[in-house]
Protein backbone atom coordinates (compact mmCIF):
# COMPACT_ATOMS: atom_id res chain seq x y z
CA UNK A 1 0.00 0.00 0.00
CA UNK A 2 2.53 2.57 0.46
CA UNK A 3 4.06 1.74 -2.81
CA UNK A 4 1.32 2.64 -4.15
CA UNK A 5 0.24 5.79 -2.54
CA UNK A 6 3.91 6.73 -3.07
CA UNK A 7 3.67 6.10 -6.82
CA UNK A 8 0.28 8.25 -6.66
CA UNK A 9 1.85 11.26 -5.53
CA UNK A 10 4.57 11.40 -7.90
CA UNK A 11 1.88 11.21 -10.96
CA UNK A 12 -0.37 13.83 -9.17
CA UNK A 13 3.12 16.27 -8.62
CA UNK A 14 4.27 15.61 -12.15
CA UNK A 15 0.85 16.51 -13.36
CA UNK A 16 -0.86 15.33 -16.66
CA UNK A 17 1.70 14.64 -19.41
CA UNK A 18 2.58 17.23 -22.05
CA UNK A 19 1.41 17.11 -25.92
CA UNK A 20 4.22 18.58 -27.83
CA UNK A 21 3.38 19.19 -31.80
CA UNK A 22 3.65 16.43 -34.27
CA UNK A 23 5.91 17.33 -37.14
CA UNK A 24 3.90 17.00 -40.60
CA UNK A 25 5.10 14.16 -42.73
CA UNK A 26 7.33 14.86 -45.23
CA UNK A 27 6.15 12.32 -48.21
CA UNK A 28 8.62 11.20 -50.85
CA UNK A 29 7.75 11.27 -54.33
CA UNK A 30 7.85 7.63 -56.02
CA UNK A 31 10.62 7.51 -58.59
CA UNK A 32 10.24 5.39 -61.07
CA UNK A 33 12.64 3.53 -62.92
CA UNK A 34 13.13 4.60 -66.30
CA UNK A 35 12.08 2.06 -69.27
CA UNK A 36 14.59 0.75 -71.34
CA UNK A 37 13.57 -0.19 -74.99
CA UNK A 38 13.26 -3.24 -75.69
CA UNK A 39 15.94 -4.67 -77.63
CA UNK A 40 15.60 -4.93 -81.21
CA UNK A 41 15.64 -7.76 -83.25
CA UNK A 42 17.20 -8.96 -86.13
CA UNK A 43 14.43 -8.41 -88.54
CA UNK A 44 13.64 -5.15 -87.00
CA UNK A 45 17.61 -3.83 -87.77
CA UNK A 46 17.74 -5.34 -91.43
CA UNK A 47 14.78 -3.71 -92.32
CA UNK A 48 15.97 -0.41 -91.13
CA UNK A 49 19.45 -0.93 -93.00
CA UNK A 50 17.35 -1.84 -96.15
CA UNK A 51 15.07 1.32 -96.11
CA UNK A 52 17.82 3.63 -95.40
CA UNK A 53 19.77 1.96 -98.34
CA UNK A 54 17.06 2.39 -100.51
CA UNK A 55 16.53 5.80 -99.76
CA UNK A 56 20.13 6.89 -100.06
CA UNK A 57 20.18 5.35 -103.29
CA UNK A 58 17.19 6.94 -104.80
CA UNK A 59 18.32 10.12 -103.20
CA UNK A 60 21.93 9.37 -105.51
CA UNK A 61 19.48 8.39 -108.32
CA UNK A 62 17.68 11.51 -108.39
CA UNK A 63 20.73 13.30 -108.28
CA UNK A 64 21.86 11.48 -111.66
CA UNK A 65 19.11 12.14 -113.54
CA UNK A 66 18.75 15.66 -112.62
CA UNK A 67 22.22 16.38 -113.77
CA UNK A 68 22.06 14.17 -116.51
CA UNK A 69 18.95 14.27 -118.04
CA UNK A 70 20.23 18.01 -119.74
CA UNK A 71 23.23 16.33 -121.13
CA UNK A 72 21.66 13.54 -122.73
CA UNK A 73 18.84 16.13 -124.18
CA UNK A 74 21.64 18.28 -125.64
CA UNK A 75 23.71 15.09 -127.61
CA UNK A 76 20.49 13.76 -128.83
CA UNK A 77 19.77 17.20 -130.49
CA UNK A 78 23.42 17.16 -131.60
CA UNK A 79 22.32 14.25 -133.61
CA UNK A 80 19.50 15.80 -135.20
CA UNK A 81 18.41 17.34 -138.73
CA UNK A 82 18.44 21.12 -138.13
CA UNK A 83 14.15 20.70 -139.35
CA UNK A 84 14.13 18.15 -136.49
CA UNK A 85 15.49 19.82 -134.00
CA UNK A 86 12.66 22.19 -134.27
CA UNK A 87 10.27 19.34 -133.02
CA UNK A 88 9.65 17.98 -130.00
CA UNK A 89 11.16 14.64 -130.68
CA UNK A 90 13.06 13.28 -127.89
CA UNK A 91 15.73 10.87 -130.46
CA UNK A 92 16.69 11.66 -133.89
CA UNK A 93 14.90 9.95 -136.69
CA UNK A 94 18.25 9.59 -138.83
CA UNK A 95 21.87 10.04 -136.26
CA UNK A 96 23.12 13.27 -138.17
CA UNK A 97 26.88 12.67 -137.36
CA UNK A 98 27.99 15.24 -140.20
CA UNK A 99 26.69 18.23 -137.25
CA UNK A 100 30.39 17.37 -135.77
CA UNK A 101 31.92 17.31 -139.00
CA UNK A 102 30.97 20.60 -140.10
CA UNK A 103 31.82 22.18 -136.57
CA UNK A 104 35.21 20.52 -136.40
CA UNK A 105 35.97 21.52 -139.91
CA UNK A 106 34.85 25.37 -139.10
CA UNK A 107 38.16 27.27 -139.17
CA UNK A 108 36.50 29.95 -135.95
CA UNK A 109 35.78 26.49 -133.96
CA UNK A 110 39.73 25.83 -134.18
CA UNK A 111 40.87 29.11 -133.56
CA UNK A 112 38.17 29.46 -130.72
CA UNK A 113 39.36 25.88 -128.63
CA UNK A 114 43.13 27.16 -129.41
CA UNK A 115 42.27 30.37 -127.23
CA UNK A 116 40.47 28.71 -124.40
CA UNK A 117 42.98 26.33 -124.20
CA UNK A 118 45.68 28.89 -123.86
CA UNK A 119 43.81 30.64 -121.65
CA UNK A 120 42.74 27.81 -119.23
CA UNK A 121 46.38 25.90 -119.80
CA UNK A 122 48.05 29.19 -119.44
CA UNK A 123 46.08 30.57 -116.85
CA UNK A 124 46.34 27.38 -114.25
CA UNK A 125 49.74 27.10 -114.63
CA UNK A 126 50.41 30.80 -113.71
CA UNK A 127 47.66 30.38 -110.99
CA UNK A 128 49.19 27.32 -109.16
CA UNK A 129 52.88 28.91 -109.72
CA UNK A 130 51.83 32.20 -107.84
CA UNK A 131 49.18 30.67 -105.38
CA UNK A 132 52.04 28.15 -103.71
CA UNK A 133 54.27 30.83 -102.26
CA UNK A 134 51.93 32.64 -100.80
CA UNK A 135 49.94 29.50 -99.06
CA UNK A 136 52.76 28.03 -97.89
CA UNK A 137 53.84 31.18 -96.28
CA UNK A 138 50.11 31.91 -94.43
CA UNK A 139 50.09 28.05 -93.28
CA UNK A 140 53.80 27.63 -91.97
CA UNK A 141 54.86 31.16 -90.59
CA UNK A 142 53.67 32.83 -87.80
CA UNK A 143 54.26 37.00 -88.22
CA UNK A 144 52.72 39.96 -86.86
CA UNK A 145 49.52 40.89 -89.28
CA UNK A 146 49.37 36.96 -90.24
CA UNK A 147 45.52 37.18 -89.32
CA UNK A 148 45.05 40.99 -91.45
CA UNK A 149 46.47 39.19 -94.50
CA UNK A 150 44.29 36.07 -94.43
CA UNK A 151 41.40 38.25 -94.06
CA UNK A 152 41.96 40.35 -96.83
CA UNK A 153 43.02 37.68 -98.82
CA UNK A 154 38.90 36.39 -98.13
CA UNK A 155 37.89 39.38 -98.26
CA UNK A 156 38.77 39.22 -102.02
CA UNK A 157 37.35 36.37 -102.23
CA UNK A 158 33.43 37.92 -101.82
CA UNK A 159 34.06 40.96 -104.27
CA UNK A 160 32.02 40.18 -107.24
CA UNK A 161 33.79 40.60 -110.65
CA UNK A 162 31.39 42.94 -111.80
CA UNK A 163 32.53 45.51 -109.23
CA UNK A 164 35.99 45.69 -110.92
CA UNK A 165 34.97 45.55 -114.32
CA UNK A 166 35.36 49.55 -114.74
CA UNK A 167 38.61 50.29 -113.11
CA UNK A 168 40.24 47.41 -114.78
CA UNK A 169 39.05 47.91 -118.34
CA UNK A 170 40.29 51.35 -118.04
CA UNK A 171 43.89 50.09 -116.96
CA UNK A 172 43.93 47.35 -119.54
CA UNK A 173 42.09 49.03 -122.38
CA UNK A 174 43.79 52.59 -121.80
CA UNK A 175 46.93 52.65 -120.11
CA UNK A 176 48.42 49.31 -121.49
CA UNK A 177 45.98 49.08 -124.88
CA UNK A 178 45.48 45.49 -124.44
CA UNK A 179 42.08 45.33 -125.43
CA UNK A 180 40.84 42.76 -127.77
CA UNK A 181 43.22 39.91 -126.31
CA UNK A 182 43.18 37.43 -123.80
CA UNK A 183 45.68 39.03 -121.91
CA UNK A 184 43.92 41.09 -119.19
CA UNK A 185 42.40 37.90 -118.28
CA UNK A 186 46.18 35.69 -118.09
CA UNK A 187 48.52 38.31 -116.90
CA UNK A 188 46.54 38.30 -112.88
CA UNK A 189 46.91 35.47 -112.61
CA UNK A 190 50.15 35.60 -112.27
CA UNK A 191 49.97 37.45 -109.09
CA UNK A 192 47.92 35.02 -107.24
CA UNK A 193 44.22 34.12 -107.00
CA UNK A 194 42.88 34.50 -103.73
CA UNK A 195 40.43 31.04 -103.30
CA UNK A 196 43.36 28.58 -104.51
CA UNK A 197 45.47 30.62 -102.10
CA UNK A 198 42.92 30.04 -99.21
CA UNK A 199 42.53 26.60 -100.43
CA UNK A 200 45.72 25.24 -100.62
CA UNK A 201 46.56 26.94 -97.34
CA UNK A 202 43.88 24.79 -95.68
CA UNK A 203 45.21 22.17 -97.66
CA UNK A 204 48.53 23.05 -96.26
CA UNK A 205 47.94 22.74 -92.34
CA UNK A 206 47.21 19.18 -92.71
CA UNK A 207 50.74 18.47 -93.41
CA UNK A 208 52.77 17.67 -90.24
CA UNK A 209 55.23 19.89 -89.27
CA UNK A 210 57.60 17.43 -87.70
CA UNK A 211 58.34 16.52 -91.58
CA UNK A 212 59.06 20.05 -92.15
CA UNK A 213 61.09 20.65 -88.79
CA UNK A 214 63.38 17.64 -89.53
CA UNK A 215 63.86 18.35 -93.28
CA UNK A 216 65.31 21.97 -91.54
CA UNK A 217 67.15 20.04 -88.56
CA UNK A 218 69.22 18.59 -91.75
CA UNK A 219 70.04 21.50 -92.88
CA UNK A 220 67.19 22.62 -95.92
CA UNK A 221 66.32 25.95 -96.67
CA UNK A 222 62.68 26.93 -96.74
CA UNK A 223 62.92 26.74 -100.59
CA UNK A 224 64.24 23.13 -100.60
CA UNK A 225 61.54 22.21 -98.02
CA UNK A 226 58.98 23.82 -100.27
CA UNK A 227 60.17 21.72 -103.22
CA UNK A 228 60.95 18.63 -101.73
CA UNK A 229 58.84 18.18 -99.09
CA UNK A 230 55.75 20.13 -98.93
CA UNK A 231 55.30 20.25 -103.05
CA UNK A 232 55.40 15.89 -103.25
CA UNK A 233 52.68 16.11 -100.06
CA UNK A 234 50.25 18.28 -101.83
CA UNK A 235 49.35 17.04 -105.04
CA UNK A 236 45.86 16.80 -104.18
CA UNK A 237 45.51 19.59 -102.92
CA UNK A 238 47.40 21.16 -106.13
CA UNK A 239 45.24 19.28 -108.40
CA UNK A 240 42.01 20.90 -106.40
CA UNK A 241 43.07 24.10 -107.30
CA UNK A 242 44.09 23.74 -110.63
CA UNK A 243 41.37 22.10 -111.61
CA UNK A 244 38.74 24.65 -110.27
CA UNK A 245 41.00 27.51 -112.05
CA UNK A 246 40.88 25.54 -115.13
CA UNK A 247 37.10 24.72 -115.46
CA UNK A 248 36.46 28.47 -114.31
CA UNK A 249 38.40 29.49 -117.10
CA UNK A 250 37.46 26.90 -119.49
CA UNK A 251 33.80 28.30 -119.22
CA UNK A 252 34.77 31.98 -118.35
CA UNK A 253 31.95 33.94 -120.66
CA UNK A 254 31.99 37.74 -119.32
CA UNK A 255 35.78 38.08 -118.93
CA UNK A 256 36.08 37.44 -122.45
CA UNK A 257 32.96 39.46 -123.23
CA UNK A 258 34.67 42.66 -121.52
CA UNK A 259 38.21 42.27 -123.25
CA UNK A 260 37.69 40.64 -126.17
CA UNK A 261 34.68 41.25 -127.67
CA UNK A 262 35.69 43.60 -130.63
CA UNK A 263 38.43 41.28 -131.76
CA UNK A 264 36.33 37.62 -132.94
CA UNK A 265 40.58 35.90 -133.27
CA UNK A 266 40.65 36.00 -129.55
CA UNK A 267 37.25 34.86 -128.50
CA UNK A 268 36.63 31.71 -126.68
CA UNK A 269 34.51 28.93 -127.55
CA UNK A 270 32.51 29.94 -124.68
CA UNK A 271 31.74 33.39 -126.47
CA UNK A 272 32.39 32.01 -129.78
CA UNK A 273 29.06 29.70 -129.55
CA UNK A 274 26.93 32.64 -129.11
CA UNK A 275 27.83 33.46 -132.99
CA UNK A 276 26.11 29.87 -134.15
CA UNK A 277 22.75 31.67 -133.45
CA UNK A 278 21.44 33.62 -136.24
CA UNK A 279 19.93 37.15 -136.67
CA UNK A 280 16.57 34.98 -138.71
CA UNK A 281 17.39 31.81 -137.78
CA UNK A 282 19.54 29.64 -135.08
CA UNK A 283 20.86 25.98 -136.19
CA UNK A 284 20.12 24.41 -132.64
CA UNK A 285 21.58 21.26 -133.96
CA UNK A 286 25.24 22.81 -134.65
CA UNK A 287 24.74 25.06 -131.71
CA UNK A 288 24.32 21.60 -129.29
CA UNK A 289 27.36 19.53 -130.91
CA UNK A 290 29.55 22.61 -130.55
CA UNK A 291 28.20 22.29 -126.77
CA UNK A 292 29.21 18.81 -126.64
CA UNK A 293 32.20 19.54 -127.71
CA UNK A 294 33.19 22.27 -125.50
CA UNK A 295 31.87 20.19 -122.31
CA UNK A 296 33.85 17.37 -123.66
CA UNK A 297 37.39 18.17 -122.33
CA UNK A 298 35.62 19.25 -119.15
CA UNK A 299 34.45 15.73 -118.51
CA UNK A 300 37.23 14.12 -119.49
CA UNK A 301 39.92 16.10 -117.32
CA UNK A 302 37.91 15.45 -113.97
CA UNK A 303 37.10 11.88 -114.42
CA UNK A 304 41.31 11.23 -114.85
CA UNK A 305 41.64 13.21 -111.87
CA UNK A 306 38.71 12.60 -109.89
CA UNK A 307 40.95 10.62 -107.14
CA UNK A 308 43.26 13.81 -106.80
CA UNK A 309 40.44 16.23 -106.98
CA UNK A 310 38.17 14.87 -104.57
CA UNK A 311 41.35 13.98 -101.78
CA UNK A 312 42.52 17.79 -102.53
CA UNK A 313 38.79 19.22 -101.52
CA UNK A 314 38.17 16.42 -98.43
CA UNK A 315 41.62 17.24 -96.95
CA UNK A 316 40.99 21.36 -96.68
CA UNK A 317 38.43 21.31 -94.23
CA UNK A 318 40.44 18.92 -92.01
CA UNK A 319 42.57 21.66 -89.98
CA UNK A 320 41.94 25.37 -89.48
Amino acid sequence: MGLLSDSSEVREESGPPSHAPRRPRTRVPRTRAPRTPAPRTARAVRRAAVLHWIAVHALAVAATLFFVLPFVFVLLTSLMSDQQALTRDLTPDTWAWGNYTAVLTDPDFLLWWCNSLLYAGLGTVLTVVSSVPVAYALATFRFRGERLVLTLVVATMMLPPQVLVVPMYLFWARQLDLSGTLWPLIVPLAFGDAFSIFLLRQFLLTIPRDYLDAARVDGCGELRVLLRIVLPLAKPGLAAIALFQFFAAWNDYFGPQIYASENPSAWTLSYGLESFKGVHHTEWNLTMAATVLVTAPVILVFFLAQKAFVEGVTRTGVKG
